[in-house]
């Protein structure tokens, strides 16, 4: 396997996962902050390396591979922090933590079901739509504002958090069923392959 800068971004952003952990614990003032910092330098480092192995032919299996990979590891890890310790201000904790369960719940669906449309040969049927990358923006947002948690500037930072979170989650329920509706006649047909395969005698 080359390594390539893009693949060491990816890496990184692995790597960056305990950090994001340890500064969460830290009892100080400041590490909400730098926790923030640390989630979001993995947001860009999950749009760079796409962005920088497209542009320098440096695409590889093992990097399209991975790159998915960290970034929900990251993400999920993000999410159970918060549901942990972080209160939530408007609705019930039950609320808060069912967005972030579709989050993640979402994310090994769709990773099973692309790995699946991909043994078939149909792995363009579930492409990352428009719909997708706009989750993607408020789902990176919310969690970097309620990592930081403290208002800025006048504004209500965690409320904002956990208001793009719910809408997060809602948007993940809407492109899980665009993803589904997509591969639903691939589903069906290896079904009936399925079946019409079966020898009924026995």
């Amino acid at each position: 396997m080359k390594m390539t800068f893009p693949m060491i971004l990816t890496l990184l952003r692995i790597a960056l996962i305990p950090v994001l952990v340890l500064f969460f614990y830290l009892p100080y003032a400041w590490a909400p902050l730098v926790t923030a910092a640390v989630f979001i330098l993995a947001a860009i480092t999950d749009w760079l390396d796409g962005y920088l192995a497209r542009r320098m032919g440096q695409m590889s299996a093992f990097g399209a591979f991975l790159d998915p990979v960290a970034d929900k590891l990251m993400v999920a890890t993000a999410l159970v922090l918060m549901v942990q310790i972080t209160p939530p201000i408007i609705f019930p904790q039950i609320l808060f933590t069912l967005s972030a369960a579709i989050i993640i719940g979402r994310e090994i669906a769709i990773s099973a079901l692309r790995e699946w449309m991909s043994e078939m040969g149909e792995s363009g049927t579930v492409k990352v739509g428009l719909l997708g990358k706009f989750k993607t923006i408020f789902q990176m947002t919310a969690i970097s504002c309620l990592l930081y948690q403290y208002d800025l500037f006048g504004l209500p930072v965690a409320l904002v958090g956990e208001m793009l979170l719910y809408l997060a989650a809602a948007l993940t329920l809407w492109s899980m069923w665009e993803y589904l509706h997509a591969a639903w006649p691939v589903m069906s047909n290896a079904d009936n392959d399925s079946t019409d395969g079966e020898n009924p005698a026995g």
